[in-house]
């Protein structure tokens, strides 16, 4: 379980990183989508590794505050882009 969330972890960074140089706002959206899509897992697997014991109630509640703020991001830039597409 710590393994899979190690890869959804990292990954929302690296799509975000691969978004900083998009091709298009189409590219640019698809990127940051799929990053949305890995904090989803990651919330997943943190609830996941807190019901099993491997996490305390602080630790998990940490990081999923740090998810929220995260994610509420993510929602916030895709959310303006998809408004105002031509901005990028």
């Amino acid at each position: 379980m710590s393994k899979q969330l190690l890869r959804c972890g990292t990954s929302i960074g690296a799509n975000i990183a691969e978004s900083e140089h998009a091709q298009s706002t189409a590219d640019f959206l698809s990127k940051l989508s799929i990053s949305l899509k890995e904090a989803n897992e990651t919330k997943y697997w943190i609830t996941l590794l807190h019901k099993a014991d491997y996490l305390t109630e602080k630790e998990c509640e940490s990081m999923m505050t740090d998810l929220r703020i995260i994610i509420g991001t993510l929602v916030n830039t895709i959310k303006k882009t998809k408004d105002n597409p031509t901005e990028l």
